[in-house]
């Protein structure tokens, strides 16, 4: 498996039916809709249902997405969408005490909508769209950058013996994976969004 294939080869091998390809898009982009469901807050059996029915959505509208470089968009707002359907059929089916209901409506309990719940959505934006480029950079970026920010941070003489790359590279394959990151429609559209605002 050639993990510096690009999203628009890969999508294509998938649809083609080549399991090595589908299962190289799962890997990569499995931490962008981890992300995206993490931030609703769900139980556990619903982030696996809600994980679950991504990939099927996508295997069943695979053959519908015509740019696939539109793939990690497509993502986070199936993602979304799915979090979201979940949550509310879940309200819809939520046990009240009819003696209880004075605390429904409670206004006391309620969280009011705050400055730090909006820098927990931008937050939140801010990360899904670095996850969407990240999981589209080559594979040796991708490790690279990992490395370089792994806690504890280790020496370059590290990274280079694990990737096996000379010391000299590090900076310039960074500074390459940087550019990408920076480049990246989500990331410029985030950024677009940010100057506005």
């Amino acid at each position: 498996m050639d993990g510096d294939r690009s999203v628009w080869d890969l999508v294509l091998a998938a649809r083609g039916g080549r399991q090595d390809a589908w299962d190289e898009l799962v890997v990569r982009f499995t931490p962008l809709v981890v992300c995206v469901v993490r931030r609703h807050r769900l139980r556990d059996a619903d982030e696996d249902d809600v994980v679950q029915t991504l990939w099927l959505r996508l295997v069943e509208h695979l053959g519908d997405i015509r740019d696939p470089q539109a793939l990690p968009g497509w993502i986070m707002t199936t993602t979304r969408n799915e979090c979201l359907r979940l949550i509310k059929a879940r309200q819809r089916s939520r046990p009240v005490d009819p003696l209880a209901a004075a605390t429904v409506f409670d206004t006391a309990t309620t969280q009011p909508l705050d400055e730090q719940v909006l820098d927990d959505v931008v937050s939140g934006e801010r990360h899904e769209a670095l996850l969407s480029a990240f999981g589209e950079l080559a594979e040796h970026q991708r490790q690279l950058l990992a490395l370089l920010v792994a806690d504890p941070p280790l020496a370059y003489a590290e990274i280079s013996r694990r990737l096996q790359i000379p010391i000299g590279s590090i900076g310039p394959t960074r500074a390459r994976a940087l550019q990408r990151i920076r480049q990246h429609p989500a990331v410029v559209a985030l950024m677009a969004g940010a100057v506005v605002t």
